[in-house]
């Protein structure tokens, strides 16, 4: 980073000595279980790299509750406790839901937060009904394809103490929203709320800037950063395993290129990538990155090499 940044810059070898003594709670099992289609995680990245962060974030989280305590001694009230929400951001093909399930994995060991739920911004798109309607379904994943008002109301919800929150889910294998459907969060300790969308400033509403956005809710954000060509060469290695699962699928919305060849498939990837995702990055997701309290660095097979915190 630049010798006046916000950011304190770690290697990970810096950064893996952060440990200290925190146990490694979760089994090789359990991390391969959580790992991505296109992701290989090694027990010396979760331990090196990801429990040093939950590390970190349990101290973030056990100061916000002593604050707690210390508000309700000055009011002379008990009042109940709101979920520690954290964002998660990062670019299409980034690894950001692998970060999440690890991150979460991680939290919910700690006794003081067992209850870590994750609300991902894909069940805040617009049902594709919707977005052919108003032309949108090239633009998916942009800021115009989300109900980012819904999205607000929900986490306006957890952050007053609502006992339930409904969230809409959203089904990759059929590529839209599941109509009457929702995962009911309840009382959670902690919220990862991850999407491409998380760290994006408001669009203008005619004259007028939103009085409130996504990030305002956030006690925590993270983005998830890698170089486009790694991107791209991940997003295609992606495409092509997928031809052989979910796109095999005869009720996959993508199943038209399951039997793409090798050379096909490359060619369609790269193509979505350069006229939808490669756009949406650099116009959307890559200048929100300097928004976010930490940021994960990847190289080459989704290494985390560099870790910048921002400054207190």
């Amino acid at each position: 980073m630049e010798k006046y940044s916000p950011y304190m810059t770690f290697t990970k070898e810096e950064w893996a000595k952060l440990r200290f003594n925190t146990p490694m709670t979760l089994t090789k099992e359990e991390i391969n279980e959580l790992q991505g289609v296109n992701e290989q995680l090694s027990m010396a990245v979760v331990s090196n790299v990801y429990l040093p962060l939950t590390r970190l974030i349990n101290l973030y989280i056990t100061a916000s509750q002593q604050l707690h305590t210390v508000s309700d001694t000055f009011l002379g009230k008990n009042t109940s406790k709101v979920p520690y929400i954290i964002g998660l951001a990062g670019s299409v093909a980034a690894g950001k839901s692998t970060a999440a399930r690890i991150i979460q994995a991680l939290l919910s060991k700690w006794p003081n937060h067992p209850k870590v739920e994750i609300i991902t911004t894909d069940g805040y798109l617009y049902p594709n009904a919707v977005l052919e309607s108003k032309g949108l379904m090239n633009k998916k994943g942009f800021p115009e394809s989300y109900n980012t008002k819904a999205l607000v109301d929900c986490l306006a919800k957890l952050k007053s103490g609502a006992k339930e929150v409904r969230v809409p889910v959203y089904s990759h294998l059929q590529y839209d929203i599941l109509p009457g459907q929702y995962k009911i969060i309840n009382k959670p300790d902690i919220v990862i709320v991850e999407g491409i969308n998380v760290l994006q400033t408001p669009k203008l509403e005619g004259n007028t800037l939103p009085s409130i956005f996504v990030s305002d809710f956030f006690d925590l954000s993270i983005y998830v950063d890698a170089n486009e060509t790694d991107l791209l060469r991940w997003y295609v290695e992606r495409f092509k395993k997928l031809r052989g699962t979910a796109f095999n699928d005869p009720n996959s919305y993508f199943k038209r290129y399951a039997n793409l060849s090798d050379e096909e498939a490359v060619k369609t990837a790269t193509s979505i990538w350069n006229n939808i995702n490669q756009i949406n990055l650099k116009k959307n997701i890559e200048p929100t990155k300097n928004r976010a309290d930490i940021i994960l660095k990847k190289e080459l097979d989704h290494e985390i090499t560099t870790i910048n915190l921002r400054k207190l």
